[in-house]
């Protein structure tokens, strides 16, 4: 994990594709230095100390431990790659055809985790948690797994804070600015809105997902350019448009992961053999309704007084 977001001279924070590559203007949450934008093509994108790495952020790069939203960019539950294999087997052989699983054939973690659990007669199934890092589980029942976790991920932090403050404690600053971070990265996807596009391009049919903070119509065009640098005849139609739902478009990238269909360097793009089981799960979910906690992430407002 590395560091994704810098302050800019208004005090707001400024994450890592808000700015060009290069030196910035921009400082560390952690320590007030300068930070300079890495954004190459091997290493994730991410902000770098333009002088020496401060020791908070190089422990954190180290241990990756740099706050980070749950289910959000990560859906293997912290599995490790042969657990991982072997979860998606048990999927497929058991899970998908709604088998019961033999205790025999339970990884320990996987129960520890809250991935699997007992039906009884030595038997177990998949929890909703547990179809998350195969992608099985439907976009309406994943809502409902991520946003607690969401809400109480950023209550832990602002208890920290408060824990720090009241106590005196040196790592107060860096308490603070993991909750900041935080709640950026929450509004981030909460101002955003989910698309989804039919895109028609010569004799070819694809579907796009993504997110926008602007006029749909305006992305639209957007498409249409990119589109038209590998195809001659470009047709685009909205065929879904979720206010509140940016915490969305990973997962469904995740779970939708084998029809995704490149065009040269554009890789957001799907072809579906049924899309009307796509749409399905599209519509499948419920209008976002914003809690008050919500809302003061949208306006920059947090539980604990972060100025102190």
């Amino acid at each position: 994990m590395w560091l994704k977001f810098g302050v800019a001279r208004s005090g707001e924070l400024t994450g890592i594709d808000e700015v060009v590559r290069g030196k910035t203007q921009l400082t560390c949450l952690y320590c007030g230095g300068g930070l300079t934008a890495k954004k190459g093509s091997v290493k994730e994108h991410h902000f770098a100390h333009t002088g020496e790495t401060c020791k908070p952020v190089s422990q954190r790069i180290k241990t990756k431990a740099f706050p980070s939203l749950p289910l959000y960019n990560n859906f293997t539950i912290e599995l490790k790659g042969e657990e991982l294999e072997q979860l998606k087997v048990l999927w497929k052989e058991y899970g998908a055809q709604n088998y019961a699983i033999s205790k025999d054939l339970v990884n320990f973690r996987w129960e520890l985790k809250g991935l699997v659990e007992s039906s009884g007669d030595r038997t177990y199934h998949f929890t909703d948690l547990g179809k998350i890092p195969v992608g099985a589980l439907p976009l309406v029942l994943f809502n409902k797994v991520q946003e607690p976790l969401l809400l109480s991920e950023l209550a832990s932090l602002e208890g920290s804070v408060e824990i720090a403050l009241s106590a005196g404690l040196s790592c107060l600053d860096e308490r603070r600015a993991d909750l900041l971070i935080t709640l950026a990265q929450l509004r981030r996807i909460l101002v955003n809105s989910l698309y989804f596009l039919e895109v028609k391009a010569d004799a070819n049919c694809f579907y796009k997902i993504g997110v926008t903070t602007r006029q749909i119509e305006e992305r639209i065009a957007e498409v249409e350019r990119d589109v038209r640098g590998h195809y001659s005849d470009v047709v685009v139609n909205l065929l879904g448009l979720w206010e509140r739902r940016g915490n969305v478009e990973l997962y469904f990238k995740h779970r939708y992961q084998p029809f995704n269909y490149r065009i040269g360097k554009l890789t957001e793009y799907f072809v579906f053999p049924n899309v009307k089981a796509v749409l399905c799960d599209l519509y499948g979910m419920e209008p976002k309704v914003l809690s008050a906690v919500e809302l003061d992430a949208i306006n920059g407002v947090s539980a604990n007084n972060t100025d102190g």
